[in-house]
């Protein structure tokens, strides 16, 4: 057999392993409120084909949720509602985010959180990275990221006990007031 062939069957094989993640990146870009999110995930493979070689071997979830995070913010720009800041200068509004199909009270205390504090608390949760991989997808150090995390659950916790002790005090209260 030609070694070319033979490179060729490593490479498709490199490429499967990857492509395996498939699921992962439309889910990611589905909650993070991408148009299409199936779309993102084609694109964020389509790189990763043709910069395989950048691709980690030993755990390519990182680089490819790095990927798809830049396609979902160049979603969010080509899709964005001009709007007018505090100086009149025109700026994309925020995307909303799709429903979290979570427990209402986590996710309105969620959604209370800062992009920073929900990304970090969403690749530990939901993408199942560890700290040190997350770190890697967002191009910070592990350091960084563990008191990144740490903090964003802070947060949270403030959060879910602010509104449980809003609750108590108001029982009456639609879970929209806070």
């Amino acid at each position: 057999m030609p070694p070319e062939i033979k490179d060729r069957s490593d490479v498709e094989a490199r490429f499967a392993e990857v492509f395996a993640h498939l699921g992962l990146l439309s889910a990611y870009a589905r909650r993070r409120g991408a148009h299409d999110p199936d779309a993102i995930a084609a694109e964020a493979m389509a790189i990763a084909w043709r910069r395989l070689a950048d691709v980690p071997r030993d755990d390519p979830r990182p680089w490819l949720i790095a990927t798809a995070r830049n396609l979902v913010f160049a979603d969010h720009r080509r899709h964005a509602t001009p709007v007018q800041d505090l100086e009149g200068v025109e700026a994309a509004a925020p995307p909303e985010l799709p429903p979290l199909e979570l427990d209402h009270e986590l996710e309105v205390a969620l959604a209370a959180l800062s992009e920073t504090d929900r990304e970090a608390l969403l690749l530990v949760a939901w993408e199942d990275l560890t700290p040190r991989a997350a770190a890697a997808s967002l191009g910070i150090s592990p350091a960084a990221f563990r008191v990144r995390l740490h903090r964003a659950r802070r947060r949270l916790v403030y959060e879910l006990e602010a509104r449980r002790q809003h609750t108590q005090l108001n029982p009456a209260w639609s879970g929209n007031d806070l």
